[in-house]
Parts: C-alpha cells; sequence; structure tokens
C-alpha cells in the first residue's frame, strides 16, 4: 500500500523500498500494489523498472518536475470542506467542485510531466504490468471512489496523473468525459483494497486521516490480514522532507532519508514478510 505524499513523498517511498530491499527484504513483489497519489506514481515505476535506478533517479536533481506549495492554507481549506455534513461521496464531491473551481480546465500539462515521471530509461513509456497494480482517484463531480487497473481502459498515464491531481493545487485530470482528482481525498493509501491479504504493510508519507473510518488503523483492521503495519517518516525522514512535499528541491534528501529509514526498519519487517 504506497500512499499520497507529494514530490518528496515519493522519493522517500522510492528510498524506503531501496533501503528494505539493499537488507534483503524486497517487498516491491507483493501480490498486489495499490497506489495513492504519489503513491501512484511509486507503485507504477516499481512494478514496470529496476528499483536501484528508481533510487539514483531520485538523487539526481529533478529537471522536470513544476514546483508548487501545498500550503496550511490549502490543506484547512480542504478540511473545512470535507468537515461540512454528508456521507463520504458529497463531502468528496465538494472537494472536488472547489477544484475545477480553482483550476479549471483538462489537466493537460499536467499529463505531461507523468509522461516524464513514467519515462523507462530506454525511452519508452511504462505501461500496466502483468500484475495487480491498482490505482485510485475521485470522480471530482460525484466525489466517487474509483480504482483503475490493467483490465480497465484507462491507460496508466492518465490513471496516475487523475490520481496525484492534488484539488486546488493542480486541476483535475479528465478522462473519457470524466474529471478526477487525487485518491487520497478518499484515504491516506486506501489500504482497505487489500482485504483478504494475508500480509499488509503500508509506506505512507502522510498517514493522518480526516475520517477515523479511512484511518490506516481502521482501514489495515478491516482488510482481515494475519499481520498488517504501516511506515511513516521518522524525525530523521521528516527533517529531510521539510514542510512542502511539493517543492522538489527537496527530492534528493527525501530519498536518501527513506533509504536509511528502510535500512533500520528492515529487521522488523523481515520478520513478518514472506521471504
Amino acid at each position: 500500500m504506497l500512499g499520497g505524499g507529494g514530490v518528496t513523498g515519493i522519493a522517500w517511498e522510492v528510498g524506503v523500498l531501496k533501503g528494505l530491499r539493499d537488507e534483503g527484504v524486497d517487498v516491491t513483489a507483493a501480490d498486489l500494489v495499490v497506489g495513492t497519489s504519489a503513491g501512484s506514481v511509486v507503485g507504477a515505476l516499481v512494478t514496470t523498472e529496476d528499483l536501484d535506478e528508481l533510487y539514483a533517479e531520485q538523487t539526481s536533481p529533478p529537471d522536470e518536475e513544476i514546483p508548487a506549495v501545498f500550503s496550511l492554507r490549502t490543506a484547512l481549506t480542504i478540511g473545512a470542506l470535507m468537515a461540512l455534513p454528508g456521507d463520504g461521496r458529497a463531502r468528496r464531491a465538494r472537494v472536488g467542485r472547489a477544484a475545477r473551481k480553482a483550476n479549471p480546465g483538462p489537466g493537460t500539462e499536467r499529463v505531461a510531466v507523468f509522461e516524464s515521471r513514467l519515462r523507462r530509461t530506454d525511452g519508452s513509456l511504462a505501461t500496466w504490468p502483468d500484475r495487480d497494480l491498482r490505482i485510485t482517484a475521485v470522480d471530482a463531480e460525484t466525489g466517487a471512489f474509483h480504482v483503475f487497473d490493467k483490465d480497465g481502459d484507462v491507460d496508466l498515464l492518465h490513471a496516475v496523473a487523475a490520481s496525484c491531481a492534488v484539488p486546488l493545487v493542480w486541476p483535475a485530470v479528465e478522462i473519457n468525459g470524466r474529471a478526477y482528482i487525487d485518491g487520497g481525498m478518499r484515504s491516506p493509501a486506501n489500504a482497505d483494497l487489500a482485504t483478504g491479504c494475508d500480509v499488509v504493510l503500508g509506506i505512507v508519507p502522510l498517514p493522518r486521516s480526516i475520517t477515523k473510518r479511512h484511518s490506516m488503523p481502521e482501514q489495515l483492521r478491516r482488510t482481515g490480514a494475519r499481520w498488517s503495519a504501516w511506515i511513516s517518516p521518522d524525525q530523521e525522514s521528516l527533517a529531510a522532507i521539510g514542510r512542502n512535499v511539493l517543492d522538489p528541491a527537496m527530492r534528493m534528501g527525501a530519498a536518501r532519508a527513506g533509504a536509511a529509514q528502510g535500512r533500520r526498519m528492515a529487521a522488523e519487517v523481515g520478520a513478518r514478510w514472506p521471504s
């Protein structure tokens, strides 16, 4: 379960995965990979590319990223919209409408950014792997939760771009006449999609949830897994990530801190993760 966390979240997650594997715990071979927001980028890449090359890229200066700010004001605005009366879909729909009003348009420029992120080392564009990879998003009009996968009619590029469409920061991404926003508007990692799995691990840069039902503990409990846990940034990683998760300049440090944290946690995870 790979959660949301912006540009630095992508780097940190790749680092954690690299650190775990360096110590002999390769969780990227999981039967099911679920990506939400930043985690959708990581999920798409770790199921199609070499992890060492991904880490090398995250620890190199960014060149095609568009800097942005996820401010406290933005977070409070989203929180206020979600706190108003209504069920989950109604609350997410309010955020979706606000996102469309703040940044109208189909999100074409953002799709181009993700085209560079999903470019393989051989120059080709990543496509759906022959594995169970699921990418989450939210319908901006109805608030409905949506899961994209290889069996649908949406290409991996647009699925990832939709999952990463942070409301009030980036425009919603239009797919087949529908507009979608960040899958993290439902849950930090949508871990309940792992229901029925025996062992579940979340790697979640921003684990807080607006509602208890969609919190990491509650979602993991509902999976019924024999063992479940999640990794979120420790103090060293939080310092490296910084306050603005959309700042590409912090990417390199976040990746290195994630790798160090992954190495420190490898023994604990490896004791439970199937070899």
